[in-house]
Order: structure tokens, then C-alpha cells, then sequence
């Protein structure tokens, strides 16, 4: 019983490391339009590098499996794509966004 906590314990430990989702700013809430220049389906979690007006965006996107499950295909987010992403800047990376949904063709998927 011990070992069992321990391991859980060091499994939760873990996925809170791996995500850090402390490093966005949930009170500051995004939307960029722009074009992808290039995109990752790939685990721990898919992204996008998305061109707006302004500069250049690393979007943060869901596990691979989840965008499956929810219907973002790998299709979808292919370079020269036009897209909208909604989210979080991150604190301490201005080019940086954690993805909470992607809207393309006027499909949302929520992503969280």
C-alpha cells in the first residue's frame, strides 16, 4: 500500500511538471487570427506557429489524441491554413500561447 501511494504520488508529481500551466495567464485571455507557417501533431502536445499582423505565435495546442478525438485532424492545422486560437499568453515567453479552442473553416474545437 505504501509503494502504491508513493507511485501515485510520484505519477501526479509528474504530469503537474510536465504541463506547468501556471506559466499562462488565465486573467488574459487571447484571440490571434492569422495564417499557420508551421505545425506539430505530435506528443506531448501539438502546436502551431501562427503569423498574425503583429508577429509570430508558438500556440500551445492539445495532445494529439485529444485533437483527434475532438476532430482536429493533422489536416487541419497544416501550414497555410487560416486560423483563430483562443487562450493564454504565457508570462514569460511574449511569442507564447497555451491553445484553449482553434476555430477553423468555422469549426470550433474546444481543446481543454
Amino acid at each position: 500500500m505504501k509503494y502504491l501511494a508513493a507511485f501515485t504520488l510520484m505519477v501526479s508529481v509528474s504530469a503537474f511538471a510536465h504541463h506547468g500551466w501556471s506559466e499562462y495567464d488565465s486573467g488574459s485571455m487571447l484571440q490571434l487570427t492569422g495564417q499557420i507557417e508551421d505545425s506539430g501533431y505530435s506528443h506531448p502536445h501539438g502546436f502551431v506557429r501562427l503569423k498574425t499582423a503583429e508577429k509570430s505565435w508558438l500556440v500551445v495546442l492539445a495532445p494529439p489524441t485529444r485533437m483527434e478525438n475532438r476532430g482536429l485532424s493533422q489536416e487541419m492545422i497544416k501550414p497555410g491554413r487560416s486560423v483563430t486560437v483562443v487562450g493564454y499568453p504565457n508570462r514569460n515567453k511574449p511569442e507564447e500561447m497555451r491553445a484553449e479552442r482553434i476555430i477553423v473553416d468555422s469549426k470550433t474545437t474546444e481543446l481543454r
